[in-house]
């Protein structure tokens, strides 16, 4: 029988693409505007949302690569290591959010995003136990709950799926945020160049993971039955 597998083209255009924020996954009219002006005057092919909630232009000139990104007001090259975030709008506008993860957000950005990390690395803030940033399977997740935040590190969702290991519960904002960057402090000091999260926890005990980060503590209280089936 014929083979019904598509095919790859037998040449591929040589462009570029580029990921532009917004910061948190926030857009406003003037953004969406300037967003699609950049694309029409530089025949953008292909404009794709990501799973982090930003934006892909794909298909670009690479001689157009440093005027896009000055017109959308991003960097055109950004370390191989950097942190991306993404958060959900939390308590402020979802009837379900328990947390401010916008608030957390906004400070996760700029305490955490500026480290260089080894390998690429996702954030997820999530409001609520309902984890709709799919905290259990980032890198670094963190989601809320009545009496605060709790924190998970080292999870996964591609080819090689991990749920993430839960580091601490009952945090507030600066308790998450200073554990979250020792975490990351940790695995940038110890993990293989290119290693994700999810691999370089497969290699370290829990325990000697905690203890380097936060000092001998007990295990987390487990996640309710119920909350794992709504993930």
């Amino acid at each position: 029988m014929p083979s019904s597998a598509p095919k790859r083209p037998d040449t591929m255009p040589q462009t570029y693409h580029i990921i532009p924020g917004p910061r948190l996954g926030l857009v406003t009219p003037e953004i969406l505007a300037n967003i699609a002006r950049v694309a029409l005057k530089y025949n953008i092919p292909l404009l794709k949302i990501t799973s982090g909630q930003r934006l892909s232009f794909v298909g670009l000139d690479p001689a157009d690569l440093k005027a896009i990104s000055a017109e959308l007001g991003d960097s055109p090259l950004k370390p191989a290591g950097s942190p991306s975030l993404q958060a959900c709008p939390g308590l402020r506008h979802c009837r379900h959010g328990q947390q401010d993860a916008l608030k957390l957000g906004e400070r996760v950005q700029e305490e955490l995003l500026t480290m260089t990390l080894p390998a690429k690395t996702k954030i997820g803030i999530s409001g609520c136990g309902r984890n709709c940033c799919e905290s259990f399977v980032r890198d670094v997740g963190i989601f809320g709950r009545k009496k605060g935040w709790t924190l998970v590190f080292g999870g996964n969702a591609g080819g090689r799926p991990r749920i993430g290991d839960i580091i601490a519960v009952d945090l507030d904002d600066s308790q998450v945020v200073d554990l979250a960057q020792k975490c990351l402090a940790f695995y940038q000091k110890e993990a293989r160049p290119k290693e994700r999260t999810a691999r370089f926890m497969e290699r370290t005990t829990l325990q000697d993971f905690k203890e380097a980060v936060r000092g001998a503590i007990m295990d987390p209280e487990p996640v309710p039955q119920e909350q794992q089936n709504r993930r």
